[in-house]
């Protein structure tokens, strides 16, 4: 038997992440089939039919899992009074069709139909528009300035690049990365909130500390980036109003909610590019205007394995959902579907909710318990939590705390969550 090796370089379409890519790839073939004969092949052909008919009905507990954090039992039970709700067992798909398993819940429906999860995916992504499914090309980054921070647990460098996100539009954002790294590290996605500073704020430059994630995020150990919101048309101001109408005239077919998705999936193609960050490992952060946008990243990406959302109004009657600048006035109009439809496409994958009773509170108790029926299909451990410091719409030093409680724990490498 005969082999060779050679290189090819080929354009292809990375169905996961809806990203062109230029591989370089290096192949071997042999003058033989890869199977030295009819019976071997069968053999391999039923081994693997009984595992997948196998995962159809057995929770997998290899991923997603939270549990070793102390406040975890207190995050999954409900709040006292009025909201006081059970955690769900079942998924109400409509009227007449109850999902109790994760057979029912990913199988293909009859006559070719989608599986109930597929269909949950498609009309939100049909409601976002053209955009929220755009192919993305890797774009070249232009390093601005680059600085050392010193921090306790070592030096972070803070690096300010600029891209070309879409035709024209270019963006800013800061990498923070430790400066030694010895292996390969989770990446986090940090999106920022509603302040002048734009990203100043999450890579610790200026504002209030408990925000500063994305620099937190590297002085833990990971690699973050902090890309700048289309709404601001430089670091330093907001212009929402302005911003949306200038997208929406360009793109008239989708909402604005699909250019913050696309600009967050461009950061997370950077996040993954970069060679020092462990693709299985990438995870989320936001709040309040953050929060809404690592919402539908985690929903729509499944290279996102962690999120924390605070104070972003889980349901869609919470705060300005409606607003030109996310999903506009058909939310709750013409659109009748709320986001404990956008949870149950997250699961099985950690999803924290942080609220202080303001755009989140005990009221956001229920979107967990609904999604929480989703959770159980594929685990006995349902790994999304809720946590009500009731203090109000900042973060606190606490939630700041469990934050990053919750990204480490669950962006652990799989030798170490599997002991």
């Amino acid at each position: 038997m005969t082999s060779c090796w050679n290189k090819i370089t080929i354009c292809e379409m990375n169905t996961n992440v809806n990203i062109v890519e230029v591989l370089t790839v290096e192949y071997r073939y042999r003058s033989s089939h890869i199977f030295g004969s009819h019976n071997s092949a069968m053999t391999m052909f039923r081994f693997c039919l009984f595992f997948l008919v196998l995962s159809f009905f057995v929770p997998v507990n290899s991923q997603a899992q939270i549990a070793e954090l102390p406040w975890l039992t207190d995050a999954q039970t409900p709040p006292s009074g009025e909201f006081n709700i059970a955690p769900l067992k079942h998924w109400q798909a409509n009227l007449d069709q109850v999902i109790t398993n994760r057979k029912q819940w990913q199988r293909p429906g009859s006559l070719g139909g989608k599986s109930p999860r597929e269909t949950i995916k498609q009309r939100w992504l049909d409601y976002l528009g053209p955009l929220a499914t755009r192919e993305r090309i890797l774009p070249k980054l232009e390093i601005l300035k680059s600085e050392k921070v010193e921090a306790a647990d070592g030096v972070v460098e803070r690096i300010l690049v600029k891209y070309e996100v879409l035709p024209g539009d270019f963006v800013e954002a800061y990498l923070l990365k430790p400066l030694k790294i010895k292996r390969r590290v989770p990446g986090i996605v940090v999106l920022h909130s509603t302040v002048e500073n734009s990203i100043d704020l999450p890579a610790g430059i200026n504002g209030r500390p408990e925000e500063f994630h994305g620099l937190g995020a590297a002085q833990r150990g990971m690699i973050a980036i902090v890309p700048r919101n289309y709404l601001w048309p430089t670091n330093y101001g907001i212009e929402a109003k302005e911003m949306a109408d200038q997208f929406l005239a360009k793109y008239p077919e989708s909402k604005g909610m699909a250019r913050m998705l696309y600009d967050a999936q461009v950061a997370t193609d950077i996040l993954a590019a970069m060679p020092e960050v462990d693709q299985n490992r990438l995870g989320c952060v936001g709040h309040s205007l953050g929060a809404k946008e690592v919402l539908y990243l985690a929903a729509f990406d499944q290279r996102i394995k962690a999120t924390v959302f605070s104070e972003g109004g889980i349901g869609t009657t919470f705060s300005n959902w409606n607003a030109p600048w996310y999903l506009g006035k058909t939310i709750n109009n013409s659109f009748h579907h709320d986001h404990e439809q956008l949870l149950a496409l997250i699961a099985p994958r950690p999803f924290l909710l942080i609220a202080g009773e303001s755009a989140d509170g005990d009221r956001s108790w229920p979107y967990v318990a609904k999604a929480m029926a989703v959770y159980g299909f594929y685990t006995q451990k349902p790994a999304i939590a809720f946590y009500n410091h009731g203090t109000g719409h900042p973060l606190t030093g606490e939630a700041e705390k469990r934050s990053y409680q919750w990204l480490t724990e669950a962006l652990q490498p799989a030798s170490i969550r599997s002991k």
